[in-house]
């Protein structure tokens, strides 16, 4: 079984519960089903969910190069030299990434509103950049943009190889029958 979930911002990637704060436990009630990978409690987006340990694997090993795909709303005008960096690859001081496709997006015009909205900062503009990386470290988005320079107010991801978001809204959930 292979199920796509649209994390909402704030929900942990765990179902063991936690007083006060919301699980996965709150929107999928499927035994046995474990995440295929997590997101950030400040993160938001894909998230697929399975039974099968090979396919977990297949999903979150690096050696297997999947591609995810995320939206970064990015405080400033991000900017070609800031996007050829994050092609190349980007020291995070503990690791160099590997190269990312990068580039910049207008705002995805179907993208719910986000509870709490991000801060607003009128004398700071904001952009959107799309990235597909083939790994996943611990806050590799958040940590890449910051270090060439744009800050991700919001991360949003929307696809893990063929599976995307697509007419899922956020707390919701589907089986997938296509392998990633």
């Amino acid at each position: 079984m292979l199920i796509a979930f649209n994390k909402p911002y704030g929900v942990l990637c765990k179902f063991t519960p936690e007083p006060g704060r919301s699980t996965l436990a709150d929107h999928i009630r499927i035994p046995r089903v474990h995440p295929a990978g997590r997101l950030d409690h400040d993160s938001e987006g894909l998230l697929l969910l399975t039974d099968d340990g090979p396919l977990q694997a297949r999903i979150t090993e690096p050696r297997h190069k999947l591609p995810k795909v995320y939206w970064a709303q990015v405080e400033g005008l991000v900017t070609e030299e800031a996007l050829a960096r994050l092609r190349q690859g980007v020291d995070l001081g503990d690791f160099t990434t590997r190269p990312a496709e990068a580039q910049r997006i207008d705002e995805p015009p179907d993208l719910w509103s986000r509870d709490p909205p991000i801060r607003y900062r009128a004398r700071i503009p904001t952009s959107w950049v799309e990235l597909t990386l083939r790994e996943g470290r611990n806050r590799q988005v958040r940590r890449m943009t910051a270090r060439v320079g744009f800050p991700t107010l919001r991360l949003v991801r929307v696809r893990i190889g063929r599976i995307g978001l697509e007419g899922l809204a956020p707390g919701s959930w589907r089986e997938v029958t296509i392998p990633p």
